[in-house]
């Protein structure tokens, strides 16, 4: 049976790595490390460094390239299953070419494998495709997690409740019913311009945990064009951006 080990790496950082990660990665056979286009190469860069220089023993690596989800398809769920169903065909046939029958395989995950990332819903399309497998997690620290400690807040207000939701789902539906708290992920929008500002406060945070990390926070209805011209900018400088921020009704 091969064992299949999805590690959580927060924003690949080294020093956001955690002593179960570091093992779970030197005992592996063969890690997968993704490509996301020329756009997004410091993303396996930082991979590939962690596993050069963080590793003691360093395990097999195949980069493959990651596919590109249709964005045009009428509904969004359907592109997103045919999206994962490509990745799944790719990762069946790595393992099938370069993992022996008990190999233990090792996938390298932003953040956590919980929050917002599809890797857990891959194996299971795996396991549906008859491929044995015995799946680990690993957690790793969250750009939620991240977003709170580069701002120094707390996650909630005292007693109060935190709704975790997408900028798709704060377009569609707007603020959630009876939440104080609003943390934002997926968000390629800025989906904060459709609320009305008044009495919100926002902390957002891009690339948060990374050495070119930028924050901003204040009244929604100071800070929203800053925020939108800031992310903007960063995003052409770098070629790409990972952003998430909070959204909290003002005491």
């Amino acid at each position: 049976m091969i064992t299949l080990s999805l590690v959580g790496i927060g924003s690949g950082n080294p020093d956001h790595l955690t002593l179960q990660a570091i093992k779970t990665l030197e005992a592996a056979d063969l890690v997968l490390l993704p490509r996301k286009g020329d756009e997004k190469t410091e993303l396996a860069d930082l991979r590939r460094g962690i596993i050069a220089d963080v590793l003691n023993v360093a395990p097999q690596v195949v980069e493959f390239d990651y596919p590109i989800r249709d964005a045009n398809t009428p509904k969004y769920l359907d592109g997103v299953n045919t999206w994962h169903n490509a990745l799944a065909t790719i990762w069946s046939g790595l393992i099938s070419d370069h993992a022996g029958s008990n190999a233990h395989v090792a996938l390298l995950v932003w953040g956590d494998p919980s929050l917002y990332d599809s890797t857990l819903r891959i194996t299971d399309r795996l396991k549906a495709q008859g491929l044995e497998l015995d799946v680990n997690v690993v957690p790793g620290i969250t750009s939620l997690q991240m977003l709170t400690a580069a701002h120094a807040i707390p996650l909630n207000d005292l007693g109060a409740p935190v709704i975790i939701t997408t900028g798709r789902q704060l377009r569609d539906h707007g603020w959630p019913q009876d939440a104080d708290t609003v943390a934002v992920m997926l968000d390629g929008e800025c989906s904060f311009q459709h609320l009305a500002p008044e009495g919100l406060e926002i902390f957002w945070g891009g690339y948060v945990g990374m050495p070119q990390q930028v924050l901003r926070s204040g009244p929604l209805s100071d800070v929203q064009d800053e925020i939108i011209n800031t992310r903007a900018k960063a995003r052409a400088e770098n070629g790409w951006i990972m952003d998430i921020y909070l959204l909290r009704k003002a005491r």
